[in-house]
């Protein structure tokens, strides 16, 4: 029978009507439909918008219902397929991605759970709970689904105004949009060291476990929002101090975030104890020297228990980072400690004292002096993969040279009320954890309210003093800094700046 003039939207039926009478195989109406839907998607008559405005399903996705296996074994558009089908149920997705390529694959439960969701316009929250299964597996589907092109999302939105940074040397689109949101979070300010150059050593209360339990929820809704995927820091004081804080962990898991760990050296059942909920992205320690430097700053025996810890930690598959706090008395100590870090942690950075709290009581190296270490540590890296770039003033030799700008101190130069927040045990939310920068109280106020905020805005604009600067997108210096001077943070650079006017 000659199907020439026969529609391919029949081609199956005529197909399952012959099985019988012509001995044909079985599998081939299904085949026919699956080669069908192929070529509509190849197609490329059905327009696949730029940017969609809400989570949406990719309006080229076809989704067949099959009857026999014909995903794995059929390539389309080939004489024979390599292996017979066999007779069992599946479904298969055919759409094209953001490459006009065509993607044919066997649908998986979290695929169909995805397609399922978005289009019928399913609360992700109530769905969890009616299969009782927490939010984050349900997020987790959905971004495997975006991360293929299944469905569509709209972009993040924190994203930074392009029209506010120069127009002759434009920022890449990287330094202008954030697809993670960041909370350090200070759970607690119980600690079990006394350093030096502590920030706060107040007796704030830690957050009622339940009041804990509604930021989680309010983050999670916050993100959602503005189409970013959520991080939460936990810190303190020492975080393990938090009398829930393993049950706070496991309910951040739960919702879905990506989790890290600033703390003290703990002990091997507490670190388990976190991955049998889930690996954090990082657990950071500090060390502020050698071992007589830093156990005069953190306490005897210090240095030690950081040394004998990293190793556990990699054991245990955890990234294992060192922070040190870079002040006059150390600043020739870096270098030496990263030598002794190297094969040991896995990266190690540093952060300029900010002298508020007890860290007013130290000093700062001069800015020549300054200057000088960060060439020398930048040669250093160069032998040295594990010393990371967190300053951003590094930019400044970069730029001078010609070389790609880096992320700085949160991958979009300052962060501060950006892509990130602090919040102290009280609810109280920070700019920046370095220096007093309230920008409001997430135990009162929904995030979004306080990222919105007038005085969170005014704190993501930086000084004035960087606004015509080329590199301010990945720069703008450390407030903290500017702060420990005394000076307008709104109207004055890093007093440490030493580049050039480059308007």
């Amino acid at each position: 029978m000659s199907c020439k003039d026969v529609g391919s939207a029949t081609l199956a039926e005529l197909l399952a009507r012959q099985l019988h009478d012509d001995k044909l195989p079985a599998y081939l109406p299904d085949l026919a439909r699956l080669e069908r839907a192929y070529r509509e998607v190849k197609s490329e008559t059905i327009p696949i918008p730029d940017v969609a405005r809400q989570l949406m399903l990719n309006p080229s996705l076809e989704l067949l219902h099959l009857s026999w296996k014909l995903s794995p074994e059929i390539k389309l558009a080939t004489d024979s397929p390599p292996t017979t089908p066999q007779p069992d149920e599946e479904w298969v997705l055919i759409w094209r991605n953001s490459q006009a390529e065509v993607q044919l694959q066997q649908a998986t439960q979290d695929d169909l759970l995805a397609v399922k969701l978005v289009a019928e316009r399913l609360d992700f929250k109530a769905t969890a709970q009616a299969n009782q299964v927490p939010v984050g597996v349900i997020d987790q589907a959905v971004q495997q689904a975006i991360q293929k092109g299944i469905l569509l999302s709209p972009p993040t939105r924190i994203r930074r105004n392009a029209k506010a940074y120069s127009t002759e040397n434009p920022p890449a689109e990287q330094f202008l949009s954030a697809p993670v949101f960041a909370v350090q979070w200070h759970i607690t300010n119980a600690c079990d060291l006394r350093c030096k150059h502590c920030y706060d050593r107040s007796k704030t209360s830690p957050p009622a476990f339940d009041a804990a339990l509604k930021v989680l929820d309010d983050l999670y809704d916050f993100c959602k929002a503005r189409f970013v995927r959520g991080q939460v820091t936990f810190t303190g004081g020492n975080p393990f101090l938090y009398p829930q804080f393993i049950e706070l962990y496991r309910a951040a898991a739960e919702r879905g975030f990506a989790l890290a760990i600033l703390g003290n050296p703990t002990p091997r059942g507490k670190i388990e104890a976190l991955l049998s909920i889930q690996t954090p992205r990082f657990f950071q320690v500090s060390l502020e020297g050698l071992r007589e430097h830093n156990d005069e700053i953190r306490g005897v025996g210090h240095y030690d228990k950081v040394m004998a810890f990293l190793p556990l930690l990699r054991e245990l598959g955890v990234f294992a980072s060192v922070m040190l706090t870079l002040t006059k008395d150390n600043i020739t100590q870096v270098l030496p400690l990263a030598d002794k870090l190297a094969g040991v942690a896995d990266s190690f950075t540093f952060n300029r004292l900010s002298q508020v709290g007890e860290g007013a009581n130290l000093e700062l190296p001069e800015k020549e002096a300054y200057a000088e270490f960060l060439a020398a540590y930048t040669k250093a890296a160069q032998q040295n993969p594990m010393l990371y770039y967190k300053d951003n003033l590094f930019n400044i030799l970069r730029y001078k040279k010609g070389a790609p700008l880096l992320g700085g101190c949160t991958g979009y130069g300052c962060g501060a009320a950006f892509n990130f927040i602090a919040i102290l045990p009280d609810g109280e939310a920070h700019a920046c954890r370095k220096f007093p920068s309230p920008i409001g109280n997430v135990i009162n106020q929904k995030i979004a309210e306080v990222y919105d905020s007038a005085v969170a805005k005014k704190y993501r604009t930086g000084c004035r003093a960087c606004h015509d600067c080329t590199i301010r997108h990945a720069c703008g210096g450390c407030l903290a800094i500017t702060h420990s001077f005394g000076q307008d943070i709104f109207a004055e650079k890093d007093p440490y700046c030493f580049i050039a006017r480059t308007n």
